[in-house]
């Protein structure tokens, strides 16, 4: 959604003297770096910070978190991260904490693409020198580990052929060991963790034909399904569960600005034009104009820049 800056008009040792102009002085100019890292794409942010490490031998991520702090910092410094390093850094942090947010993991882990997902698992041990799926496996217990360590695990297939029978079978098998009473979530797991997305979505749609209503309707209460709910959901329809994290961290008597800043942030190059839209649909207003009610200061100007709906 950034307004892109086009080639010709584009200067990474401009755009870096620039930067490091704006953090100079008896205070820094944070519009100014808005300005710059706000409207630039994945290639030219990473040109900016080699240009910056050439010419300052500093690296502009640290130069970033000196000058700027709080929300803004945070959502600056995640977008001026690759994609895979910037879902290690995301998933490390909700890690650590004491209540985690297993929402980023299975974001990670059930919508990027298995590439995307391998790159993400390569960087997080680059970083941490632990896997992913090891720190992981430390911060849970029981079902909730083995569903959360399965998805996490999967290298799944990425085209859109599936097979219908497969799909009425597995249908019937999550219907029995979800609703069942003698509930077993070994076969859950494996459907979850090993099918394509199009296989996937060919047996959600199949269990609604045969048994009435989504998969998700009637689930018991408890982490562990409110944990499995998360996952079927971004797996059927990613832009629609967006849409309802971007509603929440929006509309909850406390502002939510980690879940705004990561949903803006990593899917600003992808898909966010459609979540925006399905936004509008939802909730009768876009959301720039419910960031711009809910924020003020440079904060609501980077999202907004990166919404491509900068106000001046």
């Amino acid at each position: 959604m950034t307004t892109i800056i086009s080639p010709k008009q584009f200067s990474p040792v401009e755009d870096a003297e620039n930067i490091r102009k704006a953090c100079q002085g008896w205070g820094t100019d944070e519009k100014a770096i808005i300005s710059i890292l706000g409207h630039r794409n994945l290639f030219q942010r990473k040109l900016v910070r080699l240009a910056f490490q050439e010419i300052y031998h500093q690296d502009l991520l640290q130069q970033l978190k000196c000058e700027l702090s709080g929300n803004l910092e945070r959502a600056i410094s995640l977008w001026t991260l690759d994609p895979a390093d910037r879902d290690a850094v995301l998933a490390n942090e909700t890690l650590q904490k004491s209540d985690p947010d297993y929402r980023v993991i299975i974001e990670i882990a059930c919508i990027r693409s298995p590439e995307d997902l391998l790159a993400v698992k390569r960087a997080y041990k680059f970083r941490y020198k632990h896997s992913l799926e090891e720190d992981l496996a430390s911060s849970t217990t029981a079902d909730i580990r083995k569903l959360l360590v399965g998805v996490t695990s999967a290298y799944r297939y990425d085209g859109d052929e599936f097979d219908e029978t497969v799909a009425q079978s597995e249908a019937s098998t999550l219907h029995q060991e979800i609703h069942g009473k003698a509930f077993n979530n070994e076969e859950v797991i494996r459907i979850l963790g090993t099918r394509s997305q199009a296989q996937l979505n060919a047996t959600f749609n199949i269990y609604k034909d045969i048994y009435g209503h989504s998969i998700t309707k009637g689930f018991p209460g408890g982490d562990y399904f409110s944990t499995l709910r998360t996952v079927i959901r971004c797996i059927r329809d990613p832009k629609k569960y967006f849409a309802k994290v971007l509603r929440l961290a929006i509309n909850m008597e406390e502002t939510n600005e980690d879940a705004l800043s990561r949903v803006i942030v990593t899917r600003a190059e992808k898909d966010l034009k459609d979540i925006k839209e399905l936004y509008l649909k939802r909730n009768n207003i876009s959301v720039d104009e419910a960031v711009a009610r809910e924020w003020s200061g440079d904060y609501k100007t980077f999202i907004l820049a990166l919404l491509g709906a900068d106000q001046n």
